[in-house]
């Protein structure tokens, strides 16, 4: 039952964009029902998967394996451990609650469900993939869809239609304009995304191909890969680097985070969700996946840069957030000083910590997913995205209001939601072995408070222009399903953690204790930015 729910929530999505192509255009009732019977089969099975998957037996579970290449070792090998079930759930949960924030896209509906169908099941793909090649595969799939969606549905930022070169004339549709990188088009950023993300790719294809070339057994299968495939010296550091910053670009850590709020902001409501949702956790899993269960000793030796690094992302981004006036540029780096949390659990290398930042990741989806969604339903209703412009939206908008607050208090990682409990660890697992972090990181949780409270002033309370007397609430179900999906998800867990954490520190375990044999850890006198 397992095996088939997991194929289910991966191909669910697949199947539901195939039949989507022979919808017409003219039937959107079908369109939309269609794309949510998909997503919802996606998040029953995701469910059952997470649900089910047993913490005493811990390892994969649920595998399912095919030869595709014999001669090249590439077999269709998917499964999931403690680690890639609750971010499966988090993929498909983002997806539902998609559909139903894009239900009133009236732009070419069908193609937009079809891309965002396609999307969500990569991102499935590669939490579940137990061969290298299927991980890549479905890494890449991820950033097509991502194109097509900024730079279709999309919206340009502000001073876009008033770009003009030098006689007068607009550059908008122009090749000129979109390599201009002083703009705010979403073609720009839509390239800009592609770009950094396919560069990024194309690093981390060369330390899979490493491996599997100096490998003792030529096979891209990661379960056979960690147990015999053993390297050392300049080799693997090599291998690490490459494969560390080729997904570190797309986690997005310091400095190869500029893409990242671009997108943000240029991406349609569903899109950003996902994109911040699980996109970015992309980066963060398949370094686990990869330097973690194949590279443990260069991991050990060199993951104190991800602890360098992790603290200019949490400054920086915390920073421009607190000065940003976009309501979606606000969120979108917000999320890259969140990301520097998961980094610090990584680091580490700590049960607690390390626990902590995985279910960061799930908590993060959830409180980011809300916050974009409802930057979007403010956006429909105003047309701007520009925070010192609004205000008093409360009176019109107080079911919003209110789910906005609490996710700002998820955000922030208040007692009762699950980011509580991942920020807790974080900070306590780290603590003996990065203190200095560790202060930062409490820095910024003040900070994120200060630019969320900041933001949510500015949108809903003071003097409301009459320009926006119109703005209305979401009253239909179809609009508040999604937000109470993700409310209730973060508040639930936040209540009753306990499957989820013996979920998530069941492979947590016996993958810090194979780094432990490797290398001890050195945890005692341990200060500074350095072990």
């Amino acid at each position: 039952m397992g095996q088939l729910a997991l194929l289910a929530t991966l191909f669910a999505p697949f199947l539901g964009s195939v039949v989507l192509l022979f919808i017409p255009n003219r039937e959107p009732l079908l369109v939309r029902a269609v794309a949510a019977i998909s997503a919802g089969t996606a998040l029953l099975a995701s469910l059952y998967v997470f649900m089910a998957y047993d913490p005493d037996q811990g390892g994969f579970q649920f595998i399912t394996k095919w030869a595709w290449s014999e001669e090249l070792g590439i077999g269709f090998h998917i499964g999931v451990d403690g680690i890639g079930a609750p971010l499966v759930f988090a993929s498909a949960i983002l997806l539902f609650a998609g559909i139903f924030i894009s239900w009133h896209i009236k732009d070419r509906t069908k193609e937009f469900y079809i891309f965002l169908l396609i999307l969500a099941a990569a991102t499935i793909g590669v939490f579940m993939s137990l061969d290298l090649f299927f991980l890549y595969f479905f890494y890449e799939m991820s950033v097509l869809p991502m194109y097509v969606l900024l730079g279709v549905w999309g919206s340009h930022t502000k001073g876009y239609l008033s770009m003009t070169d030098e006689e007068g004339r607009k550059l908008r549709d122009s090749v000129g304009f979109i390599l201009n990188f002083g703009s705010n088009s979403k073609e720009y950023a839509a390239m800009k995304l592609t770009l950094f993300l396919s560069a990024g790719a194309v690093f981390a294809l060369m330390g899979i191909l490493l491996i599997y070339h100096f490998s003792p057994v030529h096979t891209f299968d990661i379960l056979v890969l960690r147990e015999v495939a053993h390297f050392d010296g300049t080799l693997a550091t090599i291998i690490w680097v490459l494969v560390f910053f080729g997904f570190a670009s797309i986690a997005p850590i310091w400095p190869l985070h500029s893409w990242s709020p671009v997108g943000h902001a240029a991406a349609p409501a569903a899109t950003s969700m996902l994109h911040a949702g699980v996109l970015m956790k992309l980066g963060h899993f398949s370094i686990i996946r990869v330097a973690y269960e194949i590279l443990p000793d260069a991991t050990r030796e060199l993951m104190p840069i991800a602890a360098v690094l992790c603290v200019f992302s949490i400054i920086y981004g915390g920073f421009v957030a607190y000065f940003a006036k976009d309501t979606k540029y606000v969120i979108g780096y917000s999320s890259s000083s969140h990301m520097g949390y998961v980094f610090l659990g990584m680091a580490a290398l700590d049960y607690i910590s390390l626990t902590g930042a995985v279910i960061y990741m799930f908590a993060h989806a959830l409180a980011t997913g809300m916050l974009f969604a409802m930057a979007g339903w403010v956006y429909d209703q105003t047309h701007t995205r520009d925070i010192p412009s609004l205000g008093g939206l409360v009176k019109n908008m107080p079911f919003l209001a209110g789910a906005f607050i609490i996710a700002c208090m998820a955000s922030v990682g208040m007692p009762g939601t699950v980011n509580f409990i991942a920020e807790i660890m974080i900070i306590v697992g780290s603590w003996e072995k990065y203190p200095f972090q560790v202060v930062v990181a409490v820095l910024g949780i003040v900070l994120t408070m200060a630019y969320l409270f900041k933001m949510m002033r500015g949108l809903f309370y003071g003097h409301m222009s009459p320009e926006y007397a119109h703005a209305r609430d979401t009253s239909q179900w179809v609009d508040r399903l999604p937000l109470l999906l993700m409310i209730g998800c973060s508040i639930f867990f936040g209540i009753f953690p306990m499957h989820f954490y013996n979920v998530v520190r069941s492979t947590v375990v016996p993958m810090l204790d194979r780094i432990n044999q490797v290398a001890p850890l050195v945890t005692q006198n341990a200060t500074g930015l350095f072990p």
